[in-house]
């Protein structure tokens, strides 16, 4: 194996590694909110730096090889790799997100059973799954389905604000719980459309075909 190639896998591995980081974050930010327990939301907090580390070192090596002149495909395997690192960042970010709101909330009594949060973390979760399974497995089929999955996410989310905003009108103690689940019912919908950002970057990636703005969205008001 050349230098380049080992390069190149050195890039796909940390993307791997980072890829779990992320989702490792957001599933314990959601059972820190479930199960009340601020120390593992303080530990969310306090790792969120590992997804930054790894976000610099991807991007140093991916224009560390962009400097080599690669031919057209390890062009766009390294572009793709610096935005699918972006992305997620900003997962770690939205888990962070959580965290915070959910050491807010465990300071108060809670509002009502946990069932919608989740089951949008638990759809964003298998949506975040799938886009990086598509691009270990080069599978743009895989990551293309991922993309329409991205309305059921929004649906719920509207679903649960609707909810929250009654709550708030009928019982104006709960509305600073409330804001805080609608916050979090944000971020798990932005972890739902960085998986789909991610999706539309592994069709690109190995068909050479940018469906960023062209992918078929589901109807409002289809979906949960």
């Amino acid at each position: 194996m050349t230098h380049y190639a080992e390069e190149m896998t050195h890039l796909k591995d940390s993307l791997l590694a980072m890829a779990s980081h992320a989702e490792s974050a957001v599933a314990r930010s959601v059972r820190a909110l479930v199960e009340r327990d601020e120390a593992l939301a303080r530990q969310v907090e306090e790792d969120d730096n590992v997804l930054d580390q790894f976000e610099i070192a991807i991007d140093d090596t991916a224009i560390h090889l962009l400097a080599k002149a690669p031919l057209a495909t390890d062009l766009r395997l390294t572009m793709v790799a610096m935005k699918i690192s972006q992305n997620l960042e900003r997962v770690g970010d939205s888990a962070v997100t959580i965290a915070r709101r959910s050491i807010d909330l465990g300071s108060e009594p809670q509002l009502k059973p946990y069932v919608d949060i989740p089951r949008m973390a638990t759809m964003s979760l298998e949506m975040l799954r799938d886009a990086i399974t598509a691009f270990i497995n080069r599978d743009p089929d895989l990551a293309r389905a991922v993309v329409p999955r991205d309305s059921d996410v929004d649906d719920l989310n509207r679903q649960l604000h609707r909810e929250l905003a009654s709550f708030m009108v009928e019982r104006p103690t709960t509305i600073t719980r409330c804001l805080h689940l609608m916050v979090i019912s944000k971020s798990l919908e932005r972890i739902a459309d960085h998986a789909t950002n991610i999706a539309e970057e592994v069709v690109y990636l190995y068909e050479a075909v940018d469906i960023r703005h062209t992918a078929p969205k589901m109807p409002v008001g289809d979906g949960a």
